[in-house]
């Protein structure tokens, strides 16, 4: 059901009156002449709703994920499994050798021991839940020129070294048994802590005491392969899959990855301990592989009192905007504005592992719904638009998204063969912003649009059994005789 009337004000145009006269008869001839007098008029329209299924999402985001978590409003279990590359830099160098001296019977470098850091500033769910993971070794690097997706497996891929390490580690992110562990130190930083000090054998067949080991003499083989990225990836160390295998209640936010070689070298006459590391940085992949049970996020699809926006890789919104019913009768005149606001319903299970509310959201026509974030596409305000989650109402506001009416409304003739016509689907997405400073003003600008891959979920009033709990509030304007 819609409802017209006629506006008292035109400050919804942005326009101010100044008048002695209270009555508001000759608004349009305030503005005008008489011949071409402003008529503004606002309509409101249902707009209908319905979840649908994100199996996966491009992966794009800087964070990666690691762990194994039940959603309390839902139920839905989620298991995150992490590839990280290393990066080496083109200045990479170790001691001199005749200074190092950690070294086998044989005379021959060898490294202390080794291992691998999982750093995570962030986590959700209980800190002492214990999980139990695999580490194992890339038979092979995974190339960074293709698109990848959340539910991208390199195992099933086949890029796990079949004789390769397969290191089991079961951990808490408390990690209350690390002995290395001085909470009290204030440079210490969160990380799952994955050792490497088992006898390592090569491709070639050789045996090393550790992976420490193997890396040490194949710096001494060759320095330059430690220098190169792509030599790196591809002669020395493709990379590790961390693969959870047991265990739920916790997920990590990796943000970085970091192998380390610890030996001694003599320093100024003294013989001293030493570390030579490897890090994960943007210049290299890290990644997530996000698996869920799809008969559950099914089920959730099917409900149709209420919509979904969950993440990673779970759910969106689709509404279809009933732009034939808003431009009909209107077709000589301008939509100035079109707003729609969507309310969350609460969860009524409240729990302290709740997940979050997702904080921005896009809403893009559902034929972008994947070419917005394969060509790198930023919100514009004509046909993608942003809202920010407001916790005063309880709602995400789109204020003015006339521009997207407008775009239907050229392509009308679309309506009968495009079964996408008049649909926008809604989005949580991660924003990389950028400031700089003109004179006193700060200035942020939107760099980077991509998937939001954290943890998230937020019901939506509306779904296909309630279409008027959606409402789109349009303005019209347009000259008398025109």
């Amino acid at each position: 059901m819609k409802t017209k009337l006629l506006l008292l004000s035109i400050a919804a145009l942005g326009l101010t009156l100044i008048s002695c006269d209270e009555t508001t008869d000759m608004v349009g001839s305030s503005l005008t002449d008489n011949v071409d007098r402003l008529h503004i008029t606002a309509d409101t329209f249902s707009v209908s709703s319905k979840s649908i299924l994100a199996d996966s999402v491009l992966a794009r985001s800087t964070s990666a994920y690691l762990g194994r978590i039940k959603d309390p409003e839902t139920g839905v279990l989620l298991t995150g499994n992490l590839m990280t590359q290393l990066h080496v830099l083109s200045s990479y160098e170790l001691p001199a050798i005749d200074s190092i001296m950690s070294r086998d019977e044989n005379g021959q470098i060898e490294a202390d021991s080794c291992d691998i850091r999982l750093y995570f500033p962030k986590f959700y769910g209980d800190s002492l839940a214990q999980i139990k993971l695999t580490a194992y070794e890339l038979d092979k690097p995974v190339e960074e020129e293709q698109l990848y997706y959340s539910n991208f497996d390199p195992e099933a891929k086949g890029y796990l070294r079949p004789e390769g390490v397969a290191v089991n580690r079961t951990y808490t992110l408390a990690d209350l048994t690390e002995e290395d562990c001085i909470r009290d130190n204030s440079s210490y930083s969160a990380n799952i802590n994955v050792r490497l000090n088992a006898p390592y054998t090569a491709k070639d067949g050789k045996t090393y005491k550790n992976y420490g080991t193997y890396l040490l003499r194949k710096y001494l083989e060759d320095p330059t392969a430690f220098r190169s990225n792509y030599r790196f990836l591809h002669e020395v160390c493709p990379g590790f899959y961390f693969k959870i295998t047991n265990g739920l209640g916790s997920m990590a936010q990796v943000n970085a990855s970091q192998l380390n070689v610890y030996f001694k070298y003599k320093n100024g006459g003294k013989v001293v301990p030493a570390t030579t590391n490897l890090v994960n940085t943007e210049e290299v992949l890290q990644m997530t592989n996000f698996s869920t049970d799809k008969k559950q996020l099914e089920n959730l699809v099917a409900e149709q009192n209420h919509t979904y926006l969950k993440t990673p890789a779970g759910i969106f919104t689709e509404l279809t905007l009933p732009v034939t019913s808003i431009i009909r009768g209107h077709e000589t005149d301008s939509i100035n504005s079109a707003k729609i606001e969507l309310y969350r319903v609460n969860n009524s299970n409240a729990d302290k592992y709740e997940l979050e509310v997702p904080k921005n959201i896009l809403m893009i026509p559902a034929d972008s719904l994947h070419s917005f974030f394969i060509k790198n596409r930023l919100p514009d305000s004509k046909t993608s638009f942003l809202a920010t989650y407001s916790a005063a109402t309880n709602s995400y506001a789109f204020n003015n998204i006339s521009g997207i009416i407008n775009m239907f409304a050229r392509n009308q003739s679309e309506a009968a063969t495009n079964k996408n016509w008049g649909k926008v689907v809604l989005i949580p997405v991660e924003l990389s912003v950028s400031t700089r400073q003109s004179g006193t003003q700060t200035i942020s600008v939107i760099t980077k649009t991509s998937h939001y891959l954290g943890l998230s979920s937020t019901k939506l009033q509306g779904g296909e059994a309630n279409p008027d709990k959606i409402r789109i509030s349009v303005i019209y304007s347009k000259f008398n005789g025109r």
